[in-house]
């Protein structure tokens, strides 16, 4: 798995953790539901930092939790 593929699993864990909605999560963050959808759906295979930041900050959660995570410290 890569660092996209786990970027976009971390938001779904989030959504699932939270309650969340795909849609929801664009909502409580502000950014455009098509920005979030395409990432998601691999329709779009970047997400800026400055993004995923106003993401995080929708979810109540740092940057640093975010990446907080096995996967991203090459645990795993």
């Amino acid at each position: 798995m890569d660092v996209t593929d786990s970027v976009r699993n971390r938001i779904l864990e989030l959504c699932k953790e939270t309650g969340y909605t795909i849609n929801g999560v664009a909502e409580s963050s502000g950014v455009n539901q098509s920005t979030v959808r395409n990432f998601l759906n691999k329709r779009n295979n970047t997400i800026g930092i400055i993004t995923l930041k106003i993401i995080c900050d929708g979810l109540d959660i740092s940057v640093a939790e975010f990446f907080n995570q096995a996967k991203f410290k090459g645990e795993c």
